[in-house]
């Protein structure tokens, strides 16, 4: 791939937070406090700076957001991407904890170490004794933790306009012909729980070619009407500056559960390349940031 496509797509990988471990390790860490989470000021200072550096510049409506608070007076229009049954899955890939607040995911994790890691919102049901059962081996370990029964994630199916196949990052949602394609993420958010019967997220993240397009075949249709906005890119590299990027947002408001156990096998191998859980943004709450959602 041209260089200069390349330096395109770098810009749009925080859409899945994957800001490198070199960023992280190199952000200012006065702001964390004795026991690994930032105070509250941390993050009031990281959406001051937000709205500083996006005031008077132009930009679009920002994600995350509370998909149950419908107002919001960002002005920018963009055209909505086509259904994604009219676009191509390009990317697969989930967060820890919820991104978006609202529907069935409104327990805040806290504010996490100021990086996206160990914050965002959690699945605010509860879960029998069997289902919190633990289980034995690390699933999808990183160097931020691995993932425990109980647990929240908040997968993103990416689809793109462009003629492309599924595959790693961003850079699977664009080739050579087409640099600024229409996306659209399809959200939904699931708890882990250790049950051989629940969901299989293997199964989840499996796609076909329909009509010439590739589709995710089995994103769960029985939670709820997807609330759908105009939003952007995410990821915590967001924190403190505006994403440029323009993405049509549809996040469902209730969580299914899933086998922890077999996201845990999806991390060891699949064609996206993904092996943990990404970081959150900071939800995005400034009237200014974000769109009205229409009812």
């Amino acid at each position: 791939m041209k260089t200069k496509v390349i330096i395109t797509l770098a810009a749009l990988i925080p859409l899945h937070g994957c800001m490198t471990d070199e960023a992280h390790d190199a952000h200012d860490s006065s702001i964390h406090s004795e026991h690994g989470s930032v105070p509250d000021e941390a993050i009031a200072e990281q959406r001051a700076e937000l709205a500083e550096n996006t005031k008077d510049k132009g930009f679009g409506p920002q994600s995350p957001r509370d998909i149950d608070a419908v107002a919001g007076s960002n002005l920018r229009s963009f055209n909505a991407a086509p259904p994604s049954t009219k676009m191509n899955l390009c990317n697969i890939h989930f967060h820890k904890n919820a991104e978006h607040k609202g529907g069935q995911f409104t327990k805040y994790a806290g504010n996490g170490d100021g990086h996206g890691f160990h914050s965002g919102y959690e699945y605010a049901g509860s879960l029998s004794a069997s289902e919190l059962k633990a289980v034995e081996h690390d699933v999808c370990p990183s160097k931020h933790g691995a993932l425990s029964v109980g647990d929240t994630i908040e997968a993103h199916y990416v689809y793109s306009t462009a003629k492309i196949k599924p595959g790693p990052t961003l850079a699977s949602c664009l080739n050579e012909v087409t640099k600024n394609p229409q996306l659209r993420v399809e959200a939904q958010v699931y708890v882990l729980v250790n049950d051989k019967n629940a969901l299989d997220f293997g199964k989840l993240a499996q796609y076909e070619q329909k009509n010439g397009l590739y589709q995710a075949i089995n994103i769960p249709s029985n939670t709820g009407t997807p609330v759908q906005y105009a939003g952007s890119t995410t990821g915590p590299s967001y924190n403190e500056k505006g994403s440029p990027y323009q993405v049509s947002w549809s996040v469902r408001p209730n969580v299914a559960k899933v086998d922890i156990n077999s996201v845990g096998k999806w991390c060891k191998g699949n064609v996206f390349d993904e092996d943990h859980g990404h970081g959150v943004r900071n939800l995005v709450k400034n009237p200014a940031l974000i769109s009205n959602i229409a009812r």
